[in-house]
């Protein structure tokens, strides 16, 4: 499952044009990646819960969806929380063991069929994937001790006995006996609401894998200065083809000033750009575009939000 339901309030104004995991990276939606990964780890069929915008999300998944990979959506008219969004489509998670679920607005790789395989060998209810990164304290991290058995979860949640920690990727594997402790309730947390009160009773068989930053790639996109530096660095994702899909649709790049002109977009006679994402079809007047996003007629600079 792809959670894709958030409403993206810190990429506004551009998640008010396009829900976060539809959005335009190096020409192509967020989402295309998430689904080509899952696919290249033999992944068959895959869940997408909408709300926001939902049909930016849905014509996205439906153009880039890869070969052998059937999507399914879940819509949720009111948003449901991560738990909750899970929880809707419990049945279908559940036939798998383990199932797999993922946030929709980050890049990554990772090798996930190690993580499954050492999951079921451990027969354990959910494995958390963890990475050794330095922004943990910026982004969350969970602790573990010496067996890793999960016993912290960031500054919310500490039941002692940490030996380790690591940034939390959102990248979730859950066997079907997990979800016969699933809260009976529409909207609740996956960590807070479901996995910590299991903690709390005693669990073992949760567990946080440490992964290292070289084995992996993450980036989150979840902020305008995080999203303008995933378009301007290209990362190795080994199961992408690189730029080929977005040049083969008439995106451009001009790497001497760090821009990506999407496909049917113009600049006008005079206008320029530099460290600059103009979207599809945009049309830039006389201006300078820098470090920042031409898009729904405007320019949106990226400022750094902290």
């Amino acid at each position: 499952m792809i959670l894709a339901a958030g409403l993206g309030t810190r990429l506004h104004p551009l998640t008010e044009l396009c829900a976060k995991p539809a959005l335009p990276i190096r020409g192509v939606p967020m989402i295309a990646y998430a689904l080509a990964w899952l696919r290249s780890h033999g992944v068959e069929e895959a869940a997408v819960n909408l709300h926001h915008l939902p049909h930016t999300v849905r014509d996205a998944v439906e153009t880039w969806r890869p070969e052998g990979l059937a999507v399914t959506f879940s819509h949720e008219p009111e948003l449901l929380d991560t738990g909750g969004g899970i929880r809707r489509v419990a049945d279908f998670l559940r036939e798998s063991d383990p199932s797999i679920v993922i946030a929709g607005d980050m890049l990554l790789d990772l090798d996930l069929g190690t993580a499954v395989k050492a999951h079921r060998a451990a027969r354990r209810r959910a494995t958390l994937v963890l990475r050794d990164d330095p922004r943990s304290a910026q982004f969350g991290s969970i602790g573990v001790d010496d067996a890793g058995s999960i016993r912290r979860i960031a500054t919310r949640f500490d039941l002692g006995g940490e030996a380790r920690s690591g940034l939390y990727t959102s990248v979730n594997l859950f066997s079907p006996a997990l979800f016969e402790s699933m809260p009976d309730r529409e909207r609740f947390s996956h960590l807070d609401h479901w996995l910590v009160p299991l903690l709390r009773d005693g669990a073992r068989d949760l567990v946080g894998v440490l992964g290292s930053p070289a084995d992996s790639v993450w980036e989150p996109v979840g902020t305008l200065p995080e999203y303008l530096e995933a378009n301007l660095a290209p990362l190795p994702l080994p199961y992408w083809p690189g730029d080929g899909p977005a040049l083969d649709r008439g995106v451009r790049f001009d790497p001497d000033h760090q821009v990506v002109i999407g496909a049917g977009a113009t600049l006008a006679p005079g206008a320029s750009a530099r460290r600059a994402v103009i979207w599809d079809g945009e049309t830039v007047p006389v201006m300078h575009c820098g470090n920042g996003v031409f898009a729904g007629g405007r320019f949106v600079e990226g400022r750094d939000d902290g």
